[in-house]
This record gives structure tokens, C-alpha cells and sequence, in this order.
């Protein structure tokens, strides 16, 4: 049996696809929530092999929800199922560590699909989804720079991509602010740029982390 676990504030939509793949030989609804707040907890609990998770729902978004997963849990297959489509939304899921792609106006049967492909070690992905992929990775460079930063400023950059603020950047990496700082001076020098957004475009430009 696949064990699913929804996210989703549409209680209509979110009970409607639970008694679908309830229906579905192979499936088992494991849980259901209309927000992703305790994503993590709720996944060490109900131990789902696969998550279903909505993108906009109020507190935590999904991807929020993705990223906090992954932080302690790897193993587990993501689904985003959503109404957005948009550049952003697809590589932010994708970063973070969704394993699939999937519109809420996909059939039924292209959702049971998904999923089964999802546990298989597939990557579903709607058609134009994936042209957006296909679209972003083109546009990349074909090999990453690294403007001869040193390890720990390109770990420093990274946690800058990550959304991180100085103080958690500091945290995370057990160094003073004014270390961080330091650091960012010397990045922003390297990279040519004036700005903490300059430096995390420039980086996810040039893959440089």
C-alpha cells in the first residue's frame, strides 16, 4: 500500500481527493490537513510515503512546508499539487526538494498516475511544467563559476539564497555577525553586485552555489 498524506485549505478539494485515492486499489489516505504547520511532526507520526501539498494556504506555504521536510526527512516523496504554474513557484518547489509537479486541473487519473510515478523514483511533471524546467535549465549556465570564492563564502552565499538573515546566517554557521558581514563585503566585491537580492540572482544565475 502507498501511503498518502494531503495538505490542502480547500476542505471541498482536499475531502474530495481523499475519498478518491481511499477508492484507489494500492492507496491509503494516512492524513489530512488544511495547513502545513507541523509538516514535519506530522510526517514522523503518520510515516506517509507520499505527500500531496497544496501552495497556498495561510501561515506556512507549501513550500515552506517542502523545506521544513527536508530538513529532517529526505526520504519522503512530495507532490506539489497546485493551481500555480508560474517560473517562481516551480523552482522554489523544486529547490527545496518536491519530487513532482502536478496541476489541480489534472484528471484523476493523471493524479493516481503521478503518485504511483512519484514512488517508482519518478519526477512527474504536467507538460508544461516540465517546458518551464526544460526552460530554466537552458537559460543557466552550462557550467558553474564560483568568482573565486573561498568554502565558506559560497556557505555564506548559500544560506543567503536559502532566505536566510544575517543573524540566522551566523547562527547557522556558528561565526559572530560581524564575521557575516565580512563575508557578504568580500561576496558582494567578487560578485560585482550592491545588494543581498543582486548577489542571490547572480548566484542561482551562475549556479555558483
Amino acid at each position: 500500500m502507498i501511503r498518502i498524506l494531503l495538505y490542502d485549505d480547500s476542505n471541498q478539494l482536499r475531502q474530495t481527493m481523499a475519498l478518491l485515492l481511499s477508492k484507489t486499489p494500492g492507496f491509503e489516505v494516512v492524513g489530512e490537513f488544511d495547513n502545513c504547520e507541523t509538516a514535519a511532526t506530522d510526517i514522523d507520526t503518520l510515516h506517509p510515503d507520499v505527500v500531496l501539498m497544496d501552495i497556498d494556504m495561510p501561515g506556512k506555504t507549501g513550500i515552506e512546508g517542502v523545506r521544513s521536510i527536508r530538513e529532517s526527512n529526505q526520504s519522503v516523496k512530495i507532490i506539489m499539487l497546485t493551481v500555480f504554474d508560474d517560473n517562481k513557484n516551480v523552482y522554489d518547489a523544486i529547490r527545496f526538494g518536491a519530487n513532482g509537479y502536478v496541476l489541480k486541473k489534472s484528471s484523476p487519473q493523471a493524479i493516481i498516475d503521478a503518485i504511483n510515478d512519484v514512488h517508482n523514483g519518478g519526477a512527474p511533471m504536467n507538460s508544461s511544467i516540465a517546458t518551464q524546467v526544460l526552460k530554466m535549465f537552458a537559460g543557466m549556465s552550462p557550467a558553474g563559476k564560483d568568482y573565486d570564492l573561498s568554502e565558506r563564502e559560497k556557505e555564506v552565499l548559500q544560506s543567503l539564497v536559502n532566505g536566510n538573515s544575517y543573524k540566522m546566517v551566523a547562527a547557522s554557521l556558528k561565526i559572530s555577525i560581524d564575521t557575516v558581514r565580512t563575508h557578504i563585503r568580500s561576496i558582494y566585491e567578487k560578485l560585482q553586485v550592491n545588494s543581498k537580492s543582486e548577489a542571490v540572482a547572480k548566484a542561482l544565475k551562475d549556479r555558483i552555489v
